[in-house]
């Protein structure tokens, strides 16, 4: 076999001969892993919801997304995962709300009875200091020193040292702070959505 001139062309030739095939195998391996990836993610959000709900056994009624502007004009959008029992019972809500935590986003998972009462929350994203912002999944649960669980969000939960009835994580105001907010926007999309807001209703059942 003639061995290749080493010359500009020929160099060419070749990178792109390797990028169009390691192009390709990129795209097998996607194609491969997108279906797992997709499933699990899936199951984690199915499990969330039955998390935060307080119950095994449900249905997604329906499902819409709302938008709302915040005070500087960022538009932030809302998942709600309308609940029933398999009696087609009105369960409640399950609220996805993302705010700006201390170190990056932060994306709550709230669970609301009929009443707008809070039955549970999961952190589905964040990225918080570990040991101290991190704390969130377990700060503000039932029984803990920040315990939002059976409050209704329509008085909006606050911080104590902003003169609030909720314990911040020590050490750990800001993401607190930001944690709330989320809860609080959770309600406000559920119950209060905004004029502009986009309904997505889709049926569901999990």
């Amino acid at each position: 076999m003639k061995k290749l001139e080493s010359s500009l062309q020929n160099m060419v030739l070749v990178l792109t001969a390797v990028t169009v095939v390691m192009g390709g195998v990129l795209a097998y391996v996607n194609h491969l892993t997108s279906g797992p990836i997709s499933a699990q993610k899936e199951k984690a959000l199915s499990d969330g919801i039955k998390s935060v709900m307080g119950v095994d056994q449900l249905v997604i009624a329906k499902t819409d997304t709302v938008r709302q502007t915040d005070a500087k004009g960022k538009e932030l959008v809302y998942v709600i995962y309308q609940v029933q029992d398999a009696q087609q019972n009105n369960l409640g809500a399950a609220v996805e709300s993302t705010t700006g935590g201390f170190g990056g986003d932060l994306k709550v998972l709230v669970g609301f009875n009929t009443e707008g009462n809070i039955l549970g929350y999961t952190l589905l994203e964040h990225a918080e200091t570990p040991g101290l912002g991190a704390k969130a999944d377990k700060w503000f649960q039932q029984g803990e020193k920040g315990d939002i669980i059976g409050k209704n969000p329509a008085e909006p939960l606050v911080v104590s040292k902003d003169g609030g009835q909720v314990d911040a994580i020590t050490a750990s105001t800001i993401t607190s702070r930001a944690f709330l907010l989320a809860v609080n926007n959770a309600y406000n999309a559920l119950y209060h959505p905004a004029v502009n807001g986009e309904s997505g209703a889709t049926e569901q059942k999990k």
